[in-house]
């Protein structure tokens, strides 16, 4: 249905700004740069514009690949070049890592212009409404008014659904992604042992750790293991690993000795080579904190009621970490306020990381919406 081509090499960018950005905790940056990448032209009207945000792990290089290293593609590759869903001879696609991230943005591990030391633990904490306000300051630097449509999974979900409540005026479009209007408690609880495995770290040493010369991978990299056990279900997880041993497995002991140990283990090493600590504790705090229909005391249909987009709302059958129960609790409260909504509940045994995966029908159903985008 749609062309394998990728949208091929891509350039990383970053755009420094002197204008202070005042955030949720009460504290301002002074000074702060964005990463991020474009893919397409820009039109004449500057109203193809596209915004890709990230999950919680993930950064600006969206698609594409880097010339000097072409294994690392862009994390949502199959989703977005020429001919794809979202398409680049169609749409400016614009990624950004987002703030307090470890991919080129200001971030813990950036320097703290009052020490000239890394911010570390000193770093403020961010929320889902601080990266709209700095991904505004990256659209007005672009010359982009408005969004032809918001797009995220996850984590980058939730962003795209605050972009209709912060700025209802900038976006057309939200595309609503394997996301839930705020965190079960389960959620949370998951977060917080995730967090206590970095903060617990020998190596952490309060957030601090670039002075030590260390880095927690330990803590990082059990937080990662217990994270990617939330994002797979338990239907994929049987089907791809069962109760297989490895075939240079001993017994009775406590070494990797199923597979499944042998891929969390990898995976953890592998996140745990690259993430920063730092960054880790402040995205999911991120998580936790969002819950648009707080200020509106609970009622989201109170909170969306501004809203002047139109949005595509998509969960994924087996994600039990955001259910499709919690998108339609976001469909309800648009209902209720009479926005146009379309919504797909789309069966998939991937869990949670669904939204990542290369499914004809999830990405028929993207590129269906997407068609009928005015640009």
């Amino acid at each position: 249905m749609f062309e394998h081509g990728s949208i091929g090499p891509v350039a990383a960018r970053r755009l420094a700004f002197d204008t202070p950005i005042a955030l949720a905790a009460g504290v301002s940056l002074p000074r702060w740069e964005l990463a991020y990448e474009t893919y397409g032209e820009l039109n004449a009207a500057r109203s193809n514009a596209v915004l890709v945000c990230h999950a919680l792990s993930g950064h600006h290089h969206v698609a594409g690949w880097y010339a000097d290293d072409p294994r690392n593609i862009g994390w949502w590759d199959n989703l977005i070049g020429p001919g794809r869903p979202l398409d680049t001879n169609r749409f400016f696609v614009v990624g950004v890592n987002n703030l307090g991230g470890c991919h080129g943005s200001t971030g813990p591990s950036s320097p703290n212009p009052a020490t000239g030391q890394p911010w570390g633990a000193d770093f403020p904490v961010v929320t889902v409404s601080d990266w709209v306000a700095a991904q505004a300051r990256l659209a007005d630097a672009l010359g982009i008014d408005q969004w032809a449509a918001v797009i995220g999974g996850s984590l980058g979900g939730m962003q795209a659904l605050q972009w209709t409540i912060d700025l209802p005026e900038r976006v057309r479009h939200a595309l609503v992604i394997a996301a839930a209007p705020k965190l079960t408690a389960e959620n949370i609880a998951f977060n917080d042992v995730a967090r206590q495995a970095i903060l617990t770290d020998p190596d952490f040493h309060g957030g601090h750790f670039y002075r030590h010369g260390t880095r927690p991978t330990r803590g990082l990299r059990l937080a990662r293991m217990l994270g990617h056990i939330t994002y797979l279900s338990d239907d994929q997880m049987a089907e791809k690993f069962g109760r297989k041993r490895r075939a240079d497995a001993g017994r009775f002991g406590y070494g990797v000795e199923f597979e499944i140990e042998s891929y969390l283990r990898y995976q953890g090493d592998k996140f745990a080579g690259h993430f920063d600590a730092n960054t880790y504790l402040l995205m999911t705090k991120a998580l936790d904190y969002f819950d648009p229909a707080e200020p509106c005391g609970g009622d989201l249909a109170a909170a969306l009621a501004g809203a002047r987009a139109k949005y595509f709302v998509a969960s994924f059958t087996t994600d039990w970490r955001f259910s499709p129960a919690r998108s339609r609790e976001i469909v309800h409260a648009l209902v209720k306020n009479k926005h146009d909504v379309s919504y797909a509940e789309i069966v998939s045994p991937h869990g949670h990381d669904a939204f990542l995966m290369d499914d004809r029908h999830y990405h028929a159903l993207v590129a269906g919406y997407l068609r009928n985008v005015k640009t």
